[in-house]
């Protein structure tokens, strides 16, 4: 079967990580299409996959764009949509990876009558979305879309409440190579140095920079926690949020946390950052669609405390493989830090045994044979 995948960004997000595990085992067989060009693109030839990029400037249609924004988008995708239909029709199945490559992979389906799969990295709710998007993704997802992927239970139930229809779901989760994970114990010892953290108890932050990802719930608990306690946000931010970063560095300021928060910015040593930590925490104060740090987190042997909310509860089992909390409460979050640092010894065992359960349940070749399974089941000479 030979795919093309289609991708908005040109950043490496959760999805388009995902998507390198997906199409790196179909080979020559796939065409990664994206939107936008940038580092995804060099991750993805470096991974050997087939990759093209299709439009000269990115698409100005954002996640809260309403109907008159939407439409004057219309002339801006009309040449990447030419290039999609003519290149679809070497292809066997289109395979859209973001809400705009679903805008751009149902037409085409149609007009190619290729068979089109959306994989549904988000949570489609007005807390994420407009009102405009949300139809949009849910009525080309209903009417053309045979089969839509969806990360979570958290992303299935959101989608089916706005409209989707739940036959056309399957349930698979992320999949990661534990081995990548695997960090020698003289690497972190030097990344702690060099980051001067070597006395430091470490709570690590892993996501862009946006109001929604809570990095200022972390800092608010962390002026409650004792003055060794040290927090590193890595990640920056993304879509025109750099007042969210000011404010931020002003946080710090007030709470004169700045011996105590260091802002990495965007990394790619991100198992190295995490091993590197005491504690992994997730603060988003909306519902996240799955949880990718978290899993990352757990397969670095890195205890994580996660906001209690959507996908990250289908992740996390309190007290068993990890911590949960109240999204938006920061005093709840520095006690439970506060005791994960008390408690050393079981909370090492808690991390140890999420290790374990994480390497079998989020496999990436147990993940990759099920979707592999999805496409031949249905797609398989039909």
């Amino acid at each position: 079967m030979k795919i093309l995948f289609l991708d908005q960004s040109g950043k490496p997000g959760g999805a388009e990580l995902c998507l390198i595990d997906i199409a790196k085992p179909y080979g020559d067989r796939a065409l990664v299409g994206l939107f936008a060009d940038g580092a995804f693109k060099v991750l993805l030839q470096q991974h050997q996959i087939p990759v093209e990029v299709l439009a000269t400037q990115p698409i100005q249609v954002k996640k809260q764009s309403n109907l008159f924004q939407a439409l004057a988008s219309l002339k801006q995708l009309a040449p990447l949509l030419f290039k999609v239909i003519k290149i679809a029709k070497k292809y066997d199945l289109i395979y859209a990876n973001t809400q705009k490559a679903l805008v751009i992979g149902a037409v085409a389906s149609f007009l190619t009558r290729r068979p089109l799969v959306y994989h549904l990295h988000d949570i489609l709710s007005s807390e994420h979305f407009s009102q405009t998007n949300l139809r949009v993704a849910v009525t080309l997802a209903n009417f053309f879309a045979s089969l839509v992927i969806v990360n979570s239970l958290a992303s299935q139930k959101a989608f089916v409440q706005a409209g989707g229809k739940s036959e056309l779901t399957a349930i698979v989760y992320n999949g990661f190579e534990s081995k990548n994970y695997q960090i020698p114990d003289a690497e972190i010892k030097q990344i702690r140095q060099d980051l001067g953290l070597e006395d430091k108890l470490v709570v690590g932050h892993f996501s862009r920079l946006a109001p929604w990802k809570g990095q200022h719930i972390l800092i608010e608990a962390l002026a409650q926690c004792p003055p060794q306690v040290t927090a590193i946000l890595v990640g920056d931010a993304l879509f025109g949020e750099q007042d969210y970063v000011q404010k931020l560095h002003q946080q710090v300021a007030e709470l004169r946390l700045e011996n105590r928060v260091k802002f990495l910015g965007f990394r790619s040593d991100i198992p190295q950052l995490m091993s590197a930590c005491n504690l992994v925490t997730h603060t988003s104060t909306a519902p996240e669609p799955f949880g990718r740090v978290i899993v990352e987190a757990m397969l670095c042997g890195t205890p994580v405390i996660a906001a209690k909310a959507g996908g990250a509860m289908e992740l996390v089992e309190h007290g068993v493989n990890g911590f949960l909390t109240t999204p938006g409460e920061p005093q709840e979050l520095a006690k439970v830090i506060n005791s994960c640092f008390q408690e050393i010894e079981i909370t090492a065992t808690i991390a140890d045994h999420a290790r374990n359960i994480a390497s079998q349940r989020f496999d990436v070749a147990i993940i990759n044979q099920q979707i592999a399974q999805l496409l031949d089941s249905r797609f398989t000479n039909k």
